[in-house]
């Protein structure tokens, strides 16, 4: 078996990961079952292709990201073992690191940002045992695995990376040696992997590369979040400005020392995905599949929502496709807010600024001429100004179908109130949503 990887960011290539899957698939046997690989029949539906799941939201942690962590930390010297670990994660990998405290005997302390839902924060308490200690610091995962470094350095405890590393990205790259063994040895035409730091993809890449390069691999990014896509274009790691959290599971700032250039080596096809795509298909996972899925977990599925007109990634009728559910750490509270964001994105919830004639019957009018027979109102805000001729009101309108907002604006033209659509670029918009 091959000896560990260096503890170090220093380039490796794709051969030397390839065998390194080889080596972590044989570590990981005693720890985890392979994650069941299921065809998806809504999906196959829409693409014309034969859709499976790899169910990673179902592996003792409910994400992948224990295959890394415990690759890792398995190979700390005894040394390093007393000394204990550290890592920073917005959820999932701190889940896999805490097993593998709780598993292996390490004294580990977990650092997560203000934002990490708190149903991952009591996993992580739970997975870990008294062997780990919760810290909460920073508002994204970037400012916590700056405060995990610190402590690192501080405590001379060895800080596990949530990608950024030879043995997780071997570790992570199990999940496509796995699927190739559950497809009877033939490897899909397609893989569609989600993205974060790019652990994942550069360790399935690699392995496929080495074993079944025909394969063609698929990178999908929260388009909030979209640092490789970002690092790729500049050639060499950037710092995002600006990270939207929601899917807290890929919200990372910045691509990997170590795996940018494994993903460049790879050129992999890489999309990026609003967060509204995401929860539509968060949903249809739910509702459809009776799959629980976390944002990331749905990333990489939802790049096939379109069908086969509208698809921007090159997967056709006929092909065995697969796509990672990365993770299954949803909190429910969350859910409303899922709804939502798909609500607008699927064009089905429109925010209108609508200024009545402050007379009788104005709002009576309003909802009999304008709004459609299937037309709901969901929100209404309105105080009435007793010195004015008119007074604007905040209009929230569920459409029965979306393809009639353009008939509804036309019969507010032709009405007696003037109405501003709210754009979801601005900030009242931000503040509804």
């Amino acid at each position: 078996m091959m000896g560990p990887m260096p503890h170090t960011c220093a380039p490796v290539s794709l051969i030397e990961v390839a065998d390194a899957v080889e080596a972590a698939a044989t570590i990981l046997a005693p720890v985890m079952d392979p994650t069941p690989l299921q065809i998806n029949t809504r999906l196959s539906d829409i693409t014309g292709a034969r859709v499976y799941l790899k169910r990673e939201d179902l592996s003792p942690v409910r994400s992948y990201k224990l295959r890394g962590a415990y690759v890792m930390m398995s190979r700390l010297t005894a040394e390093e073992r007393r000394h204990g670990v550290v890592c920073a994660s917005a959820g999932n990998h701190a889940q896999g690191v805490a097993y593998a405290c709780d598993a292996l005997g390490i004294d580990g302390v977990v650092v997560v940002p203000t934002t990490t839902p708190r149903q991952k924060r009591e996993r992580i308490a739970a997975l870990g045992g008294a062997h780990v200690r919760l810290v909460v610091a920073g508002k994204d995962y970037d400012e916590a695995s700056q405060v995990a470094s610190e402590a690192a350095a501080a405590q001379n405890r060895v800080l596990v990376p949530a990608f950024d590393h030879p043995d997780t990205v071997a570790g992570q790259g199990t999940v496509a040696r796995e699927i190739v063994a559950q497809l009877g040895g033939q490897a899909p035409d397609v893989l569609i992997v989600p993205v974060g730091g790019g652990g994942l993809i550069a360790g399935c890449g690699a392995w496929l590369s080495q074993h079944h390069p025909r394969t063609t691999v698929v990178g999908v990014e929260p388009a909030g979040a979209a640092c490789v896509m970002a690092g790729l274009a500049a050639g060499e790691p950037v710092t995002l400005a600006d990270v939207d959290t929601f899917v807290d599971g890929a919200a990372v700032g910045r691509a990997g020392d170590l795996t940018l250039p494994l993903v460049r080596q790879l050129g992999p096809t890489m999309v990026a995905v609003g967060e509204g795509q995401t929860c539509s298909e968060m949903l249809a996972l739910y509702q459809s599949d009776g799959v629980i899925a976390e944002p990331a977990g749905a990333l990489a599925s939802s790049v096939l929502r379109g069908g086969p007109r509208d698809l921007t990634i090159p997967v056709r009728p006929g092909q065995t496709v697969v796509c990672v559910v990365s993770g299954g750490n949803n909190d429910i509270s969350r859910y409303a807010e899922v709804i939502e964001r798909s609500l607008v994105f699927e064009g089905r919830k429109q925010y209108l600024l609508v200024t009545f004639p402050q007379e009788p019957g104005a709002l009576r009018r309003f909802l009999d001429d304008v709004l459609g027979p299937d037309d709901d109102v969901v929100l209404f805000e309105y105080t009435k100004k007793s010195n004015r001729e008119t007074g604007p009101a905040l209009v929230g309108i569920e459409l029965g179908d979306p393809d009639d907002f353009p008939a509804l604006l036309a019969r507010l033209d032709a009405s007696p109130v003037t109405a501003e659509v709210v754009d979801p670029d601005s900030i009242l918009y931000r503040y509804l949503v």
